[in-house]
Parts: C-alpha cells; structure tokens; sequence
C-alpha cells in the first residue's frame, strides 16, 4: 500500500451526532494519536446528550481512548433522530465551536451515512471547517450503508481488541442493540486491515485534498 504521512498533529477536531458515535468511528486511530503525540489536544464536539447519562458515558469512554491527551468537549441538546429540523443551531453551534480549535485534521461521519443525524453533520462540517483536511468515519449500525472507504488507519490487534472492549465498558446504554457487541466491532476492524493489507484498520472518506509532492 501506498502511504500518505502527516507532520505531527498537535490539535483534532472530532465531531459526532450521538455520544458513542466518535468512539465508534475512530476510537482506534484516537488511542494510537494519543499514544503517538504526547499532550495532543482534542476537541470533540457532539449534537446531542447535553446534561444527560449518555454524556457521561462520552466524557468516560472519551477519556479513555485519550490517554494523557488534553480534552475539551462541546455538547448540545439537540433531539436524537430530529437533527434537520435544527439545521440553525447546529450551524451555530458548529460555528462557535470553530472558532475554539485550530486543528490539524478533522474528523467526522462521512457524507453517505444513512442515519439523517449523521447526514446532516458531516455535510455541515465542510461549510464550518472550509480549508482543513476533513475524513469522514463510518458507523457500524443495521442500516446497509457502508461506505467504500479510500483512506486506511492500520490498527494492530491489541489496539483493536481495546477499543472494543473500552466500547462495551463505556457506553452500557447501547449494550441492548444487537449489533452493539466486541465480535461486530472487532470484525470489521478485521475487514479494513484485510482491504488494506494490515492486521486491523479503522477506514475513511476523503472528498478532497491537495497532494505536495517532494523532491529528490
């Protein structure tokens, strides 16, 4: 495989409908930056679960999937499953929390995910975040939309197996969901490594970026 390399990241922005979808998403690739880049600050805002268990559990599970790095957390209360019906405060709200972070790589569902909350935010975060290197994240759900990633994470097996567990631990409100469960999440970690020639992957969108190319 081809490998495209970034400078150090010392800021990232990750952005999620629901508390739990951030951890799902990139909850491996988050405990392999945060390993990597000592004091990494991460920025993660969520649309909805302000003042609520579920925003306990996203601080917790957060927490853990960052070890050592610097958090900060916007999270705000808009219905779960009603997102486009406040396309205005979330815009706000995504401006205001724009204006608090500079960060190196942004994170965020990708543009085909079938949920309308999801949908909604990672069409809104191109507006926001407009000259920022933006991957869009899938979601594990029922729903048949997986995404035909073109950008890979290697993930090694302990890695992987840690992020499932710390999912399972940190988010026991979604333990009832059938396919809420470390088999589910640990297999298709499997399945990126396979596309992409690794043990274990975490997989991403990119709908555009410029290239530099050096020289010899």
């Amino acid at each position: 495989m081809i490998e495209l390399r970034t400078s150090k990241l010392s800021e990232v922005a990750v952005l999620g409908a629901h508390c739990d979808d951030i951890a799902i998403g990139l909850g491996g690739t988050l405990l392999m930056l945060s390993s990597a880049h000592p004091r990494l600050r991460v920025h993660a805002f969520v649309l909805s679960g302000s003042d609520s268990r579920r925003e306990i559990e996203e601080r917790h599970a957060l927490a853990a999937l960052c070890p050592g790095a610097e958090l900060e957390f916007t999270i705000l209360d808009i219905p779960d499953g009603h997102a486009p019906a406040y396309w205005d405060p979330i815009k706000s709200g995504l401006e205001g929390f724009r204006r608090s972070c500079e960060p190196d790589v942004v994170f965020a569902p990708h543009r085909g995910d079938a949920h309308q909350d999801h949908r909604l935010l990672a069409e809104l975060v191109p507006t926001v975040f407009r000259d920022h290197l933006v991957l869009g994240y899938e979601i594990l759900k029922w729903e048949a939309d997986t995404p035909r990633p073109t950008i890979y994470h290697p993930l090694t097996r302990t890695v992987a197996e840690e992020k499932a567990r710390l999912l399972m631990k940190h988010y026991p409100s979604q333990t009832s969901h059938d396919w809420f469960d470390e088999e589910a999440f640990f297999g298709l970690s499997r399945l990126r490594g396979v596309q992409s020639r690794q043990v274990h992957a975490e997989a991403f969108t990119l709908d555009k970026a410029t290239i530099r190319f050096g020289r010899n």
